[in-house]
Parts: structure tokens; sequence; C-alpha cells
């Protein structure tokens, strides 16, 4: 189950930076700026770069380099607790949801250390209330925690068998 986690984070990875550099250039930039383009009455395409975490959650762009390293740091760290639980896998759902954890946060790292912040373009709203714009990393994310939860809470799986006389049932 490795190899197919770590399958997906890559494919995640590259959708994800393959869609933003669409993006940049769809809009002309080279870097982060401020562009919108309304598609229907409940979307529109932006290009708006975020220096918090997803959804634009702690997104303060008066302290640019404290959220970068922070957020850098920790998307590292959960990478890394994500490839190690990785090893152990032996559900398919899961390392299908584990690896689009990992593509989706490596995909918003690569964007924090080539500008500083993360792309974000797909902006949803209805009236008066707006989703914060997103890309699709985070769509990874959410998807891959979303499918964690199914498999962790909905998903049955037999108990492990005690291996001496003791009963573990209890």
């Amino acid at each position: 189950m490795l190899a197919l986690g770590l399958a997906v984070a890559a494919l995640a990875a590259l959708l994800d930076q393959v869609s933003k550099l669409w993006v940049l250039q769809y809009f002309g930039e080279s870097g982060c700026a401020n562009r919108m383009m309304p598609v229907t009455s409940f979307f529109d395409f932006v290009l708006t770069c975020n220096r918090g975490v997803s959804f634009g959650f702690f997104n303060q762009p008066g302290q640019p380099a404290l959220g970068f390293w922070i957020f850098s740091v920790l998307a590292a760290l959960v990478v890394i607790a994500l490839v190690v639980w990785l090893f152990r896998v032996r559900s398919l759902l899961l390392a299908v949801a584990i690896g689009l954890v990992i593509g989706g946060a490596i995909g918003n790292v690569i964007d924090r250390l080539r500008l500083g912040a993360v792309v974000d373009f797909l902006y949803f709203h209805v009236g008066a209330w707006y989703w914060p714009a997103f890309n699709l990393a985070d769509s990874a994310i959410c998807l891959g925690v979303a499918a964690m939860l199914l498999d962790g809470l909905l998903l049955r799986r037999s108990a492990p068998q005690a291996k001496g006389k003791e009963d573990l049932s209890r």
C-alpha cells in the first residue's frame, strides 16, 4: 500500500502544481496577485495568495515570514508522520486517503517555498455568504481526511486475535 499511497500523493501534488501554473498563466501573473473573473452566480475564478493554512485560515498578510516558517515546518512534520503511517496501512481506501493528504500538503509547501504563499483560485459563494478561496491541494487534503474518517468510523475490521490464552476482547 506504500507504493499506492505515494503514487496518489505524487499525482495530487502534480495536478495541484499544474493547475496553479495554469491559473498564473491565465491571469498573466508570475506570482501572487489579486485577480477575479466571475463565472456564475455562485462561483468566481480568482487568483489570490494565502499565507495561512487551508481555506484561508490564519491568513495574516502583515506577518508573512512567521506564517511561512510555521506552516511549512508543520506541513513537513505532518507529511513525515503520514508517510510513517502509510508503511503500516493495509486498507486500499486508507492508503489513497493518506496519499491525498500528503500530496495536498506537498503541493501547498511547494507554493510556500516558491512564492512565499499558497495560490488559491476556486471561490464559491451563495448570496452574501462566501467560502474562502481554495485550490486542488486543499481539496485533496479535505477528501483525504473525509476518506480517513470514513475508513476509521464506518468500515468495520475484525479485531486482532490474541496470540496467547488471554482474552483481549474485554
